[in-house]
């Protein structure tokens, strides 16, 4: 029976050895490959609207109802198609008259209305906020430029983000006198694109209101282990 369990002992161990040696990890080399592409935005999205104050709730809906409505039919006279154009917010709150000794009494109403503009063409974007100004708008809250083609245009940052982890692991390979493989695992860190926002103040009916889009950086890191093996 002794002779048994130490025949079973020493299988088991034959057994467990492979599956050891599975676990410990190749040679590697893990670098970082980094690729930015300055581009200019070509569309935009402006968010604006009208605020009205009144005595009643109902004073404060209507006007800001009416007001709304004049923004909507200047923004489809100013050839925006309706489907680039929709409510983003809706609001109705009482106002209160500043009371340190004790609640505040409600001495108003104040209605709030306002709509997101898609803009495919960012030369128009100054263009329509006097068209929203112009129509009564007297809330502008910003606006934010983008890119429509983002998706290729980091699809080529990222083949330059390899070519930039090979590099690096060509430098350190050479220095450390081994010979570069394949990549063993390439893995993506996310880096939401930034947005340029703007604010632009409302009044000016008179002149064209400034805007400069200005140019968004899209980015791209990758981390990418590659396989090492003695030179021959």
């Amino acid at each position: 029976m002794k002779h048994f369990s130490a025949f079973a002992a020493a299988f088991a161990g034959l057994l467990a050895a492979p599956a050891l040696a599975q676990t410990v990890p190749p040679p590697a080399i893990s670098v970082t490959g980094e690729a930015t592409v300055q581009v200019a935005p070509d569309q935009a999205q402006i968010d604006g609207g009208v605020a009205n104050d009144a005595r009643t709730a109902r004073e404060a809906s209507d006007a800001n109802n009416a007001a709304m409505g004049k923004v909507l039919l200047a923004l489809k006279g100013a050839g925006i198609d309706e489907k680039d154009f929709q409510t983003s917010r809706l609001s109705l709150q009482p106002q209160y008259a500043p009371n340190r000794s004790g609640p505040s009494p409600i001495v108003g109403y104040r209605a709030a209305n306002r709509v997101t503009i898609r803009v495919r063409d960012v030369s128009k974007v100054a263009n329509i906020i006097d068209v929203l100004v112009g129509a009564g708008a007297n809330d502008i809250g910003g606006i934010n430029f983008m890119v429509s083609q983002a998706s290729k245009l980091l699809d080529e940052a990222r083949e330059q983000a390899i070519s930039d982890a090979r590099r690096k692991a060509q430098i350190y390979a050479r220095a450390a006198g081994v010979t570069l493989g394949e990549p063993l695992a390439i893995s993506e860190q996310s880096s939401p694109s930034p947005i340029f926002r703007g604010k632009v103040a409302t009044g000016m009916v008179a002149a064209t209101a400034p805007v400069a889009q200005g140019e968004e950086t899209l980015s791209v890191t990758v981390n990418v282990s590659w396989a090492i093996k003695p030179k021959e």
